[in-house]
């Protein structure tokens, strides 16, 4: 099976689902995020990131990011990528990413309908793209029948819940430096991966190589902010153009550089992930113990991938939203279950006995 979201079924016609695990895009919005704005207030400013909230952001970004970095706030995480991707790119570019990537599985295409670049997906166990994924695309270079490998765009953290290390990073970052081509982050889940390594952003991304990074504000708190953040202008050309044709440039942009700054111009960004995350350790950990449930990995930010017994399974979606995510070896469905900043020990305590319940269940003689 194709790794990606599989729709749950086996609920009833008149049952409304608790999604409660399906997405950390189902969290509500950190209150902290809520004051921000509220603090914010009315009143005028100019608009189009010509005002001091988003100054303020962008002295922010160049302390965690570097001197010359430049934050470009948008609406969303597909049009950071698209956005990031088009300046990082010629016309007759490509990117490696993984299989798995995001760009290329859950954005309808958009980097290639919208961006007019071509995507080229290496196969994966684990999410995550390495030195000779780039030395295996090499190839095409100077080849005039194929579009040239101009870029390497990885996940932060993974969309199978891994994370790469700074120096894994660092490694692919330089061997695609050395091959002429620019490094992108999707940092969607970037602060769930530095909480999980106990690293700072910059660590990840500025101080590893990287030229442009997605910056994820929405599944961490924020009501709806992310950013591209440009951290070498001499690879990221026109980036400024490109957000305005790409319909994601803000006119009151001062309120989504609020919760950007919010977020980042303090520890939030920290402590809502570093919740998330434990959250996921403590959910794995218990259904792991389990009959019928096994961890198909270890859990390292706040996605949680049990292999569940089908019947355990039928059950739990009698309740839950639950994505099928692959197929073990023999079989057995892989689910993913996601927690956030907002996840309850109540909710994962109810979680935990339905699935206990229903390994009983499957365990008991019948009659």
């Amino acid at each position: 099976m194709t790794p990606g979201h599989v729709p749950a079924d086996g609920l009833a016609d008149d049952a409304t689902p608790d999604a409660s695990f399906a997405s950390d895009n189902v969290a509500g919005v950190a209150p902290e995020i809520l004051e921000s704005l509220a603090r914010l207030g009315g009143g005028t400013a100019l608009p189009y990131g010509d005002d001091p909230v988003t100054a303020q952001l962008s002295d922010v970004v160049k302390a965690e990011f570097g001197a010359r970095a430049e934050v470009l706030p948008v609406f969303n995480g597909t049009g950071a990528n698209v956005v990031a991707l088009q300046a990082l790119l010629p016309r007759w570019g490509a990117a490696i990413c993984t299989r798995q990537a995001h760009i290329n599985t859950d954005e309808g295409a958009a980097p290639e309908r919208l961006g007019s670049l071509k995507l080229l997906p290496r196969p994966t166990m684990d999410g995550r793209l390495t030195v000779d994924d780039v030395e295996a695309e090499r190839g095409a270079a100077g080849f005039v029948h194929a579009a040239q490998p101009l870029a390497v765009s990885m996940t932060e953290s993974t969309e199978v819940g891994t994370v790469y290390t700074p120096e894994e990073i660092a490694a692919v970052a330089e061997r695609a430096h050395a091959a002429g081509m620019g490094v992108h982050v999707d940092g969607a889940r970037l602060s769930n991966a530095a909480a999980a390594l106990g690293v700072e952003l910059g660590e990840l991304t500025a101080e590893a190589g990287v030229d442009v990074v997605s910056l994820g504000g929405t599944k961490n708190g924020a009501m709806a902010a992310e950013a591209v953040v440009v951290i070498d202008p001499d690879r990221v050309a026109g980036v400024d153009y490109i957000r305005k044709f790409s319909m994601q440039l803000a006119s009151k942009q001062r309120y989504v550089s609020a919760q950007l700054l919010e977020l980042f111009g303090t520890d939030l960004w920290r402590r809502n992930a570093e919740r998330a995350n434990a959250q996921a350790a403590q959910l794995g950990r218990r259904l792991a113990e389990i009959d019928g449930i096994r961890l198909s990995r270890p859990t390292e930010v706040n996605a949680v991938f049990p292999e569940i017994d089908a019947a355990i399974l039928a059950e739990l979606r009698r309740r839950y939203l639950v994505h099928t995510w692959d197929a073990a070896a023999d079989g057995t469905p892989v689910a993913r279950l996601m927690c956030s900043f907002d996840t309850r020990d109540a909710q994962i305590d109810e979680l935990v006995e339905t699935a206990r319940q229903a390994s009983a269940a499957r365990l008991a003689p019948r009659s």
